[in-house]
Order: structure tokens, then sequence, then C-alpha cells
């Protein structure tokens, strides 16, 4: 068994949180996650907070086990969502794209243990200062919403200016890539886009198809022109907003181009228009599994991974 300070903040069996993605990570995927023994989060996303209250109410029939909820800070539900979590008491809280510290005093006083993505040290000590409970550092390596720092590069980082327990995340698909993230100080991972094919995973069917026939540079980074890079699938889509990003185009016609795209994807499997979000570990994913065979099978390699280490030692 591993055990780390995350598994003794959360009370899991398992350091392993699985990824908040927009449209896709639901209250039947979260409590998969979570009843596999690692801690499955429900994304908020861009939607209601009435959605969002149904997947935690979906999640809590399904598992007896913690969860979490991220949440978007750029939606425009953020405010009540946050609201929302708090009166819910869910019992973790992950954030992405913004700074949630409007929200932390009210979380805190929920008795929610607040664990933002960060992507940068000052920001880490900026949660850390505010009362954070953990922290996500993500690398660019991720799906969805990308910083500039590779994993490698900004969890050492991050663990350095922090007292907090640090949960790597960007890259990690198996147990190497767990091994890999305690060596560089973290306390467990987050994963996302290995979960994209969890048998509990509600996406079209074309999309768990593209991530199983990936290969090793099958993914690109746009947005950047916006101050949102975000990394998906080399798609039609994706290629013709890359163009149009280097093009005379409006900034507010590109924001436009965007505008549903990745529903287009979740739910439509739509391989024209969809924006099909995966991180560079996409080509890593070779099957269709269930969240427990995930959780187990990363999580069985990391014992003789760490005890095979030893060899190196003269």
């Amino acid at each position: 068994m591993i055990r780390t300070a995350i598994t003794e903040l959360l009370g899991i069996p398992h350091p392993i949180f699985q990824g908040g993605m927009a449209w896709i990570a639901d209250g039947h995927l979260a409590a998969a996650v979570s009843n596999a023994g690692g801690l499955g989060i429900i994304a908020a996303g861009n939607a209601p907070a009435d959605y969002v209250e149904r997947e935690i109410e979906q999640a809590r029939q399904e598992t007896d086990r913690p969860f979490g909820v991220n949440i978007m800070l750029m939606s425009p539900y953020a405010d009540d969502v946050a609201a929302l979590v708090a009166r819910q008491h869910v019992e973790v809280v992950t954030t992405g794209a913004g700074n949630p510290s409007k929200y932390m005093e009210q979380w805190k006083k929920a008795g929610i243990k607040v664990i933002p993505v960060v992507a940068s040290v000052a920001m880490a000590k900026l949660m850390t200062r505010l009362g954070a409970s953990a922290l996500i550092a993500e690398g660019g390596e991720s799906g969805g919403h990308v910083g500039e720092l590779t994993t490698m590069v900004l969890v050492p980082q991050i663990v350095d200016a922090t007292s907090l327990p640090v949960v790597a995340a960007g890259g990690i698909a198996d147990s190497r890539g767990f091994v890999a993230a305690l060596m560089l100080g973290a306390q467990g991972v987050q994963m996302g886009t290995r979960f994209l094919c969890a048998t509990e995973c509600s996406i079209h069917p074309v999309y768990k198809e593209k991530i199983l026939k990936a290969s090793d540079l099958c993914t690109m980074v746009t947005g950047k022109r916006l101050g949102h890079p975000v990394r998906s699938l080399r798609t039609t889509f994706a290629r013709n907003y890359g163009q149009a990003e280097y093009s005379r185009i409006s900034d507010e016609e590109l924001e436009a181009m965007a505008v549903g795209t990745l529903r287009k994807a979740v739910v439509d499997g739509d391989t024209e228009c969809g924006c099909f979000l995966a991180g560079q570990i996409a080509a890593m994913v070779r099957q269709e599994q269930s969240a427990l065979q995930i959780v187990e099978e990363v999580i069985g390699g990391v014992e003789p991974l760490l005890r095979g280490a030893a060899t190196w030692i003269e």
C-alpha cells in the first residue's frame, strides 16, 4: 500500500485524483473512481449550479467515499457553484482557470478541503497563505487549459515553495509516471486523459476511439492569442482554430469559434467541429477499462518500481 500525506488528509486508500474534465467528469465517473479508492471529481465546467447539484446527488447515491467538485473560475456560474458546494459540504473542492481567493474563507468555514490547481510558484505561495489544504501542480502536458511549465519542471518548484502536500498532474498515465511524481516530491497524482477511456466515462464512443488511436504527436495547443491556451487532439477544428489565431480575425470572432465545441466532441462525437481535449499521454491509453482496473493497475506497479530502484545503489 502507498501511504502519503494525501491519503491521510482525505481518508482515501490511494493518492490518485481523477481530473475535473468539463462535460466529461460527472457524478457517475466520480463515484466509480472514489469507489476504486481514489478521489473522483465532478467537473462544474460552465454548467449552472442546478446541474452540479444533480451530479453531487448522483455521486452520493453511488458512493459513500469522499469525492470532490472542480470549479472552473472563468465560468459565469462560478459564484453560484461556489455557494452550492459550501451548502452541500462537499468534501473537496479543486479549482482551475483562475484565482479562487474570494471563495476560500466561505469554503473553509463549510469544512471543505480546498485543493487549487496551480501552474506557477507565485500562485502556490498565495494559495498556501490563504489556507489551502493541498495543491495540484499541473504541467503543460495535460489536456484542457494549460500553463507554460512542464510537470517535470513545475512540481519540484511548487514542492519547494509550499509546506502543503502537492499532487502532480499532467503527463501521468501509469505507474512510472506515479513514481516519477513521488521522486519530484509530490504526494499523489491526478490523471484526466487516462480516465477518458474508463467504462464509466460517458463520452461519445468516437471520442474514446480517438484516444485509443492517438499517436505520440497527437495533440496541439491553441488559444494562446486570447490568453487561454488549451491542449486538444489535432482535429479539423483544432487545426482551423490554430490557423485563425494567426489571421486577421478579431478576438471576438476567434472566441466565438470555440463556443460549444467541447460539447460537440463529448456529446455528439463531431469530428469536424468538436474540440477533443486530451493530454500528451493519450497515446499511452491503449484499452477501455473500468475505473477500478485503472486505479489498481497504476497502484499495483508502484511498489515493484520503487523496490527495483534500489538496484541502482551500490
